[in-house]
């Protein structure tokens, strides 16, 4: 079953306000609703994640951002400041991406991006 028929928007949004839930449960139904929720959801999350980002690393700088104003991180920064290798990086984010069937701009120090 792909990603998307995982979950419904009622479920999602029932799991992300639940105070007691799993962690990995909470942050799936977050990443459903970023990538399948109605726009104002989107835009709301994507606000909560930019602070967050910013008050737990807050030397994590975008190395630029897409047309829509999406921050694209450097690979190399992104794996020291999680304490991982670059490899394990562009790992995680091919696996994310094919789960989602979306690409995530990432920053590879050239001119192309991690797809």
């Amino acid at each position: 079953m792909d990603f998307k028929e995982h979950w419904d928007l009622d479920t999602a949004l029932k799991v992300v306000q639940n105070k007691t839930v799993d962690s990995k449960l909470w942050a799936e139904a977050v990443e459903w609703l970023l990538l399948y929720g109605p726009p104002e959801i989107v835009s709301i999350l994507l606000q909560a994640s930019g602070h967050a980002t910013e008050q737990t690393f807050p030397e994590l700088e975008a190395a630029s951002y897409t047309s829509d104003g999406t921050p694209v991180y450097d690979v190399a920064r992104l794996a020291k400041t999680l304490g991982m290798s670059e490899e394990e990086v562009k790992r995680i984010i091919k696996a994310k991406e094919s789960a989602s069937k979306m690409t995530h701009f990432i920053y590879d120090g050239s001119s192309e991006t991690v797809h």
